[in-house]
């Protein structure tokens, strides 16, 4: 079939030709949305899960729909070791700015804006980003304390956007990448928001560990978001995955064929988009089991060759070992204790280095005390498949 009229949509965070399978989640944040406008109580999201199930498509949609309300909308990625405070400065100048012109602001407004320059001349190594040509707000958001200071400047940006009628969503993706102290101040400030009823919060999307690292952060997160974890498709979602696009294109797939492409992937979102993107170019006209066979031979060659060898190619010798060894006792998640006794490590401290460094590197994570789990599905198997298992002598 013509590959110009491919429907799927197999590339890293790009929205599904059928978002299937998330529509609950998509009411509840509407249900937040509107509770928040109205100036109820409501919970914010930090939506948790593998790499792949489509963390970054939510957010993507979360924004549209604030997007379809009026609200301003700001989005980042974070990424490991980067300063915090400076990124907060400049999507708040965004995030103001998006409100109303500064021609056009009014006294709340203005207060922002001081609160802004106060912030980012504390923040950003003396240095100060213009914001409508207003001077630092002595006493706000300029004691040198981020906590303290990015909660002045939420508040001030919660009262802006209230005397305009407007709502303003910060999105943060990979938030597992944020420093702990950091990860405090934005959850203290967003917690005073909410504590005063403003139009202005935060959703945000990061891997499994998160609930832990925001409870350890701030005991009282766990009344301010929900954490809800996003993974495989049940049978039926997966199933109009595949479906709803082909048959909007008047392209039918036999049951075998959905059934192998089902399998093979796990219904596994990102490969469920690969693989339906690689029947389609291959099919003449209808989706049969041979075709689909076809497509999953050269999917699972074009993961190994770059999705999972990029993984790879961030390792060191050691760090591979590791992993080597995980996907060695099967499938997981893994006692750390495990992997070093495997290894030929004498305790699971020795190589405490090295699972921070896999951690860090985001190709492992902490599901609970004392365990690791890969990020990616599959990528046991394709250790398996590709390298060797070599213990210490």
């Amino acid at each position: 079939m013509d590959p110009r009229l491919n429907p799927f949509a197999p590339g890293a965070g790009t929205m599904p030709p059928e978002l299937s399978g998330r529509q609950d989640l998509l009411n509840r944040y509407d249900i937040f949305l509107e509770r928040l406008w109205s100036s109820l109580s409501a919970q914010s999201m930090i939506v948790t899960g593998l790499r792949g199930v489509g963390k970054t498509v939510l957010l993507t949609r979360f924004g549209q729909l604030a997007e379809e309300r009026d609200w301003v909308v700001v989005e980042t990625e974070l990424a490991a070791k980067a300063p915090f405070a400076p990124l907060m400065a400049r999507l708040s100048r965004k995030a103001l700015l998006g409100i109303d012109a500064p021609k056009r602001w009014k006294a709340k407004a203005l207060r922002a804006a001081g609160a802004l320059r106060s912030f980012t001349y504390t923040f950003a190594d003396g240095s100060s980003i213009s914001v409508g040509g207003v001077g630092m707000l002595e006493g706000t958001a300029d004691s040198g304390e981020l906590s303290e200071d990015l909660t002045d400047l939420i508040l001030e940006l919660g009262y802006a956007a209230q005397e305009r009628r407007r709502g303003i969503l910060f999105l943060f993706d990979e938030v597992q990448f944020i420093d702990k102290g950091s990860y405090e101040a934005v959850i203290l400030a967003f917690h005073k928001a909410a504590q005063k009823n403003l139009p202005i919060t935060m959703v945000a999307a990061g891997l499994p560990q998160l609930p832990k690292l925001s409870g350890e952060a701030k005991s009282y997160s766990e009344r301010l978001f929900t954490f809800p974890e996003i993974g495989f498709l049940s049978l039926s979602a997966a199933q109009a995955a595949i479906e709803i696009p082909l048959r909007k294109h008047g392209v039918s797939i036999d049951s075998d064929a959905l059934a192998l492409a089902l399998d093979f992937t796990g219904r596994y979102p990102y490969f469920l988009q690969e693989v339906a993107s690689a029947a389609w170019d291959l099919a003449d006209d209808e989706i049969d089991l041979e075709t689909m066979q076809q497509a999953c031979d050269e999917v699972r060659a074009k993961l190994d060759a770059s999705f999972f060898r990029v993984r790879v190619a961030r390792a060191t010798e050691l760090e591979l070992a590791y992993m080597r060894t995980m996907a060695e006792i099967g499938n997981g998640p893994y006692r750390s204790g495990d992997v070093a006794t495997k290894l030929g490590y004498g305790s699971s401290q020795e190589l405490g280095p090295v699972r921070a460094k896999l951690i860090d590197k985001g190709l492992i994570y902490v599901p609970d005390h004392g365990q690791v789990e890969f990020t990616v599905p599959q990528f046991a198997d394709h250790l398996r498949r590709t390298t060797r298992f070599t213990p210490r002598s």
